[in-house]
């Protein structure tokens, strides 16, 4: 038997690769372009796509544990619910699912609510799976390089109530860790949740105070201007995607997301040690571009 990776040659699904690899898990990586992509050793690659599931089907065979991760995309939902219903009709064992943190709240972002719903779909079918529900990603900020080294500015709108961002290698070590976990029980495990947060309630005016100390040079928060934002992103992405990330940015400055005391210790003892701090990310961040 095997573990399937979908997303695989993306910065969490290939991180969650080379962990079980190094593991000597049996790992077969779903990819639209096998002979581009480039695995560990010992890693088979098949060709599928999400959308296609004669491909998926062929895929799942032998398969005992699912890594579901499905990109925003307009069609995200389709793609996962039909994924889910070929590994429950495949008999796969157990799923780990990428959904979102405050899927069960931020009903009106789009891509929240088709993670939820994918969510709700697995607990009807009585699939056993380990719902991963990260908060914002730290490493989308090392797009914030040339607004704050050439402007000293925060441009990300996180607003003023807080976001308990997560690092990425965080994502793909808890991942895998419930992957293997679910891949040697020798029988199919009930459903748990974790919020995958970091220690750090993050406004905008702490991160930008955060990234002073780590580049040695004042960088301001700039503001909650939604409309820019959106604008900005209107620029290199999908006008749909503009604007979902645009009401998931409001939802920040409205609610925010910040994680609970519970909730992080429960990530570190899956972790078996502390969620990386934003600090940490900054200062490695910095070093890396000043080097």
């Amino acid at each position: 038997m095997s573990i399937l990776i979908t997303g695989s040659t993306g910065k969490i699904g290939s991180q969650v690769v080379s962990k079980l690899v190094a593991q000597g898990a049996k790992v077969r990586a779903l990819t639209r372009s096998p002979e581009k992509a480039v695995f560990p050793a010992g890693v088979e690659a098949a060709k599928g796509d999400l959308l296609d599931t004669s491909s998926v089907r062929t895929a799942l065979q032998g398969v005992s544990t699912l890594f579901l991760l499905v990109p925003n995309s307009p069609d995200e939902i389709t793609q996962a619910m039909n994924t889910v219903g070929l590994a429950h009709d495949a008999g796969v064992r157990g799923i780990v699912y990428l959904s979102v943190t405050r899927s069960d709240v931020f009903a009106d972002v789009p891509h929240f609510a088709s993670k939820h719903a994918v969510e709700r779909m697995m607990a009807q079918r009585g699939i056993g799976a380990t719902v991963l529900r990260p908060s914002y990603f730290m490493q989308n900020d090392i797009g914030q390089k040339d607004p704050m080294l050439g402007g000293g500015v925060y441009v990300s709108p996180i607003g003023d109530k807080g976001v308990s961002m997560v690092d990425t290698d965080d994502i793909a070590e808890a991942a895998a860790r419930e992957l293997l976990r679910r891949e040697k029980s020798a029988t199919p495990l009930p459903t748990e949740v974790y919020e995958l947060v970091g220690p750090d309630a993050l406004t905008g005016d702490a991160v930008a105070r955060i990234w002073t100390e780590a580049l040695g040079r004042e960088v301001k928060y700039g503001g909650n201007d939604l409309d820019a934002f959106e604008n900005k992103i209107a620029q290199f992405a999908p006008g749909w995607m503009a604007y979902d990330m645009r009401l998931m940015m409001r939802r920040y400055q409205q609610d925010g997301a910040v994680a609970s005391k519970d909730d992080v210790e429960r990530l570190a003892t899956l972790l078996g040690r502390p969620p990386r701090s934003y600090r940490d990310f900054a200062q490695a961040t910095a070093k890396g571009w000043k080097g």
